[in-house]
């Protein structure tokens, strides 16, 4: 038997919930996010495989997705009912002699001693489609940067495995952004090193993206690059790094004043949570989106660990404060960061 690494993720999960919830939905274009009114500031929180056809897409302005599809089912979200439908879910596969990685509300990673993988991954998909009715794909790789890549070639509800002898063949020629963990951004500063795919990523000198990223950074996309990856699941619980809370003000701010007192409000909607996790605070992050689409965010490291709502909200106008203010402001949004450690890739029980 050989170790294997499979990536679990639920097909348009939170549209299919939805389906689930309404069996007339079946078959059209379903846009889930806000209070599911598409003339209000919300975003996107997910779409069906019918309106991405028109090119709706989560993170979208619901204002954008009703211009491209003014026929589609608007649905307010119900996080309630999404949490329940993924609990359900890892109970299932947690049913099999594996372990079980949580990653959010619609993907796991899965971790198994096997011959075949793909007879446990299609044993997983008829599990979890048996007892919830939820679609699943299922990416098998040696370790987790590829099966969760490979994830996106068995879309939807279908397997596909990506590993050391197939990496080349299957990802070399494709652009970085492909790659799990490389944005736009960072796909476009790497052109900029005339580094434009996989293979020219994997080829690197380590020595040239340190000087661009960093000294973690830059020799770490290079193991992106070459496929490497972390190949240890673990069924220890996720414990959330740091709370946040945001607000989409459907009528812009234009006083300075008004902005701050929405920033206190935001962060002592964050001390509660703070409070309910009973672990200090290190630093504070504020989160402007001015008009008309233009989000920027600002942190800082806090003088002491602090529960305080008051040192709180101080921090965060603080933040505030280094913001260039003129334009309206559109969203507001405060985060509280537990861990004095950042969160760091690490190649340490990975392979190539």
């Amino acid at each position: 038997m050989a170790d294997w690494v499979l990536h679990v993720d639920l097909d348009q999960f939170i549209a299919a919930v939805e389906v689930l919830r309404d069996p007339s939905l079946r078959g059209k274009p379903v846009v889930v996010g806000g209070n599911g009114d598409p003339t209000e500031r919300a975003v996107v929180a997910t779409a069906s495989y019918e309106a991405r056809e028109f090119g709706v897409h989560s993170g979208m302005p619901l204002r954008t997705a009703f211009k491209k599809l003014p026929d589609a089912v608007f649905l307010p979200a119900d996080h309630g009912l999404y949490e329940a439908a993924s609990a359900d879910v890892m109970a299932v596969l947690r049913s099999f002699p594996v372990v079980v990685e949580v990653m959010g509300w619609d993907e796991a990673f899965v971790g198994a001693s096997v011959d075949d993988p793909f007879e446990l991954a299609r044993s997983l998909q008829a599990a979890v489609l048996a007892s919830t009715g939820l679609h699943c794909s299922v990416g098998i790789g040696d370790n987790k940067l590829r099966a969760k890549i490979a994830t996106e070639f068995g879309k939807p509800a279908g397997t596909f495995q990506l590993t050391r002898d197939n990496w080349v063949e299957v990802m070399g020629h494709r652009p970085t952004s492909a790659l799990w963990g490389i944005g736009v951004k960072t796909s476009r500063k790497l052109a900029e090193l005339g580094i434009a795919t996989v293979t020219d990523l994997a080829s690197a000198s380590p020595d040239a993206l340190a000087a661009r990223f960093g000294p973690r950074m830059g020799p770490y996309f290079r193991t992106v690059g070459l496929g490497a990856g972390d190949t240890v699941v673990s069924a220890t619980p996720w414990v959330p790094k740091s709370r946040s809370h945001e607000k989409t003000f459907q009528q812009d701010l234009t006083e300075l004043e008004d902005i701050r007192r929405e920033v206190v409000a935001l962060a002592h909607q964050v001390a509660v949570d703070v409070a309910a996790e009973g672990r200090p605070v290190v630093r504070v992050g504020v989160k402007v989106r001015f008009v008309p689409f233009f989000t920027k965010v600002r942190l800082m490291k806090l003088p002491a660990p602090t529960s305080s709502a008051d040192d709180l909200a101080a921090a965060a106008l603080t933040v505030l404060d280094r913001f260039e203010h003129g334009r309206a402001v559109r969203l507001l949004g405060v985060r509280a960061e537990f861990s004095e450690d950042r969160v760091e890739p690490t190649t340490s029980s990975s392979t190539y």
